[in-house]
């Protein structure tokens, strides 16, 4: 497939569509893989499960999957992905705990760019590591869609482990690389992944590291990571919801009373988006009883925040996310 989206290319709104497509993808992995063996660096998002379920029907226990724990991923999910995958679907699975590894390398390190260069160099440090032990891997799956090629001119430093050393150089198999993500989620619900998974809210590869903006401690960390949850839990019951929903917490903090006594807390900002291409992007309006619910439930639970704010931006001039 070339990289350009064919203007004739429909776009894939319909289960018969996605089932084309997927008939289509099979065959086109087969020939391209034949009888070798594919490595995958599997998030849990759902453009990595996608490709994940499309390998799976297309070449079965030749799909290694790799999910790297690196600390800035969402409450629950490294327990998801080892549900959805390695209990549900049967996915050969190696699971990696470097939480410790990818702190320790962000350990005051305040510039968002330096911040994702770390990352993805110790990503693909420890995706070589588990591919130097295995055997027989010829090609690398990933999960690049249509807007990271038009945004990047080819794939985001963050998804791409294509710095692997020499000696660990693999062909790669892009089968959704001409989707956009509503595309992406209606072809994982034709290959029957649950909807936990497909329906699964957008996330960026460096994770949370872009959602704690500045220098990441582990308390902010894990204050973010807690207020996530409670935005992703009370915005999910919209009907219908955004299609993105998330908190980001700045690198400021601010006065606070409790007590009867002053003291300095982080702020959490909510952000809610609406989009048909992640291209551009406007934000939501939430009900006011929902933001005070919100605001009640992280500030009473969630360690050092003492103010929520509430993102009204649009993309452009606002990107989605806040790094």
């Amino acid at each position: 497939m070339s990289n350009v989206r064919p203007e004739t290319m429909e776009r894939i709104t319909t289960r018969e569509l996605a089932d084309k497509f997927i008939e289509e993808q099979i065959k086109e992995i087969r020939e391209q893989v034949g009888d070798g063996k594919v490595l995958l660096a599997l998030s849990g998002g759902v453009d990595s499960s996608v490709v994940a379920a499309l390998l799976i029907k297309a070449i079965g226990d030749r799909l290694t999957c790799v999910h790297v724990n690196h600390g800035l991923l969402r409450k629950g999910e490294p327990e998801q992905v080892i549900k959805v995958f390695r209990e549900e679907l049967g996915a050969n699975l190696i699971y990696v705990d470097a939480v410790d590894r990818f702190l320790d390398k962000l350990a005051g390190v305040a510039e968002p760019e330096t911040k994702r260069k770390i990352i993805g160099a110790e990503f693909i440090d420890v995706f070589a590591e588990e591919a130097a032990n295995l055997e027989g891997i010829g090609f690398l799956g990933q999960g690049t869609i249509y807007p990271d090629i038009l945004e990047s001119d080819g794939v985001k430093a963050h998804h791409n482990v294509g710095g692997l050393p020499e000696d660990l150089q693999f062909e790669l198999v892009e089968p959704v690389k001409l989707l956009y993500k509503d595309e992406v989620r209606v072809v994982g619900s034709a290959l029957g992944l649950p909807d936990n998974m497909v329906y699964r809210l957008p996330f960026p590869g460096p994770g949370l590291g872009v959602r704690c903006v500045g220098a990441i401690t582990r308390d902010r960390l894990e204050a973010v990571r807690e207020a996530d949850a409670i935005v992703r839990e009370e915005i999910g019951k919209m009907d219908p919801a955004p299609w993105q929903y998330f908190c980001a917490i700045p690198d400021f903090v601010s006065t606070g009373v409790k007590d009867d006594k002053r003291y300095m807390g982080w702020a959490v900002v909510i952000r809610a988006i609406n989009t048909v291409d992640a291209v551009t992007a406007e934000s939501v309006e939430l009900p006011w009883d929902m933001l005070c619910r919100i605001r009640d439930r992280i500030i009473e639970t969630v360690p050092g925040v003492n103010r929520v704010l509430w993102d009204i931006s649009d993309k452009p001039v606002s990107t989605i996310e806040w790094e």
